[in-house]
């Protein structure tokens, strides 16, 4: 058996043609949704990447433990699980997160891999000489230095990249092409072909741009902050149509694989998973970006396609069970007829594709001390924080933020905690953290998860508020929160 992992970073679900939009030009995903089952209630967990990456391996939340971070070593890698099991797992990403400190264990996790560099502002090229990518929306995104320096790299990066062919995106899917036609032939291996795209900035070639005219004139918008909305409706439309612009040229490169699929007769035993971390707002509900705001459905509400050899009669049908992202690592060990680890929580999807029984009957969502969201796939409720001075705590043996390792000045008062269920009789470092996400008091939201999928009209349901609630405070229980944790939403006396 073999299984290849299509993963983009920023999907957006209603954007694609499969789930109802007719303005983006995305036929491959429309071409993929007749081979594949389409799933109509698939919701993100940990945010943002590398924290829904960490799940991707694990099958466990993250959210509840701490921020962004690599692997553990009590961690349950599924690609590890799959090599030591004698199946060959190759990695090839631009996504530049994982060469950082805050990503660094989890691509030696896999039988090999391959690193595109180029992406955003990574730390690619040197030229001293350079100057900050310009922007519509003016100075304030470059106040922060290590945006401002983000930025620098990015303009260096884009310097390098006057034709598609040397775009990271192009040349990640030229290298799954090429991992194709050498292994199509072999057993046993899975493929993880990873891209940064479609996710900020929006950068692509004259050509595909083209395909979304519109009458803005002015300095590049195609990196939008995470902040309310300010711009007037021109400069709104450019963003967008920007985004689309990158996700039609995704589309084009996911049309390869199944071009590849088709050309190696791989649709006969390979498993085909094609997903995404998260959404992005693109204006709607007033704000750019995933960070600062609610998780609304933009963000949180997320497409997954899964092609089965096994079960031909789930070709081209919709599926209505939840799911998340910790169940692929599930499904993908299954596939493999491998035992899942008992600190996996996700499971196979396997009942959603043979109209079985349900895969979980909850998701619980959001940013590690921010918000806490969770849905039934029948109602979305986001819960605020009940003590947002509580303390917070990271904990980790891998002390990492995103781009750098903790600082001496957080690791003075470190404390030694009894482990978790999950970490295999490790104590683990208690340190203090800072919560992420939500920047706004919002209060909490109930909306109906089937009726208003915008969610523009949030429901005053006193007995359904009750039932989220009490689920939600299951869900925290089942995934052994920490009692600051459940104290901070109101669960527990501080």
């Amino acid at each position: 058996m073999k299984a290849i992992m299509v993963m983009y970073d920023s999907l957006r679900r209603d954007l694609l043609a499969p789930y109802g939009c007719d303005w983006t030009h995305t036929p491959n995903f429309r071409r993929l949704a007749e081979r594949a089952a389409s799933f109509r209630n698939c919701y993100v967990g940990s945010m943002p990447c590398m924290p829904a990456r960490r799940e991707l391996h694990t099958g466990r939340y993250n959210l509840l433990h701490r921020s962004w971070g690599p692997l553990e070593p009590f961690d349950d890698s599924m690609p590890e699980l799959l090599k030591n099991a004698g199946i060959y797992t190759h990695l090839i990403s631009d996504h530049y997160h994982y060469w950082e400190d805050g990503g660094g264990t989890f691509h030696n996790r896999y039988s090999s891999w391959e690193a595109v560099r180029g992406q955003e502002g990574d730390n690619w090229k040197a030229d001293l000489s350079a100057k900050p990518t310009p922007t519509a929306q003016g100075t304030e995104q470059t106040a922060d230095k290590r945006v401002y320096q983000k930025r620098i790299h990015d303009a260096v990066n884009r310097a390098r990249m006057d034709s598609e062919e040397k775009m990271p995106q192009t040349k990640t899917f030229a290298a799954a092409l090429e991992f194709l036609e050498t292994n199509h032939g072999a057993d046993n291996w899975f493929l993880q072909v990873e891209t940064f795209d479609p996710h900020e900035p929006f950068f692509t070639q004259p050509e595909r741009r083209a395909l979304y005219p519109d009458s803005y004139v002015g300095d590049p918008a195609d990196w939008p902050p995470y902040r309310p909305v300010s711009e007037e409706g021109e400069l709104v439309g450019h963003i967008r149509n920007d985004y689309a612009a990158l996700l039609t040229m995704c589309d084009d490169y996911l049309g390869r694989i199944l071009d590849a699929m088709d050309t190696y007769d791989l649709w006969r035993d390979t498993m085909l998973i094609v997903n995404t971390d998260h959404g992005f707002l693109l204006s709607e509900h007033g704000w750019w970006g995933k960070k600062g705001m609610p998780l609304y459905n933009e963000i949180a509400h997320v497409p997954l396609f899964v092609y089965d050899p096994r079960v031909p009669a789930a070709a081209g049908k919709t599926c209505d069970h939840l799911v998340q992202t910790v169940d692929l690592p599930a499904t993908l060990l299954e596939f493999f007829g491998q035992p899942l680890p008992k600190d996996m929580q996700g499971r196979p999807i396997g009942p959603a594709l043979t109209g079985g029984g349900t895969v979980r009957d909850y998701a619980l969502y959001g940013f590690f001390g921010g918000m806490l969201n969770i849905t039934d796939g029948k109602h979305v409720y986001m819960r605020a924080p009940r003590d947002p001075g509580c303390p917070l705590y990271e904990y980790t043996l891998m002390p990492t933020h995103i781009h750098h390792r903790f600082r001496v000045e957080e690791l003075q008062d470190i404390r030694l905690a009894e482990p978790f269920s999950f970490t295999k009789g490790c104590r683990l470092m208690q340190i203090a953290g800072r919560a992420w996400g939500d920047d706004i008091d919002s209060g909490d939201l109930l909306f109906d998860a089937g009726t208003d999928e915008g969610q523009q009209a949030p429901l005053e349901d006193a007995a359904v508020t009750r039932q989220m609630a009490a689920l939600m405070e299951r869900a925290m229980g089942e995934n052994d929160a920490p009692a600051e944790q459940l104290a901070r939403m109101g669960f527990l006396p501080r």
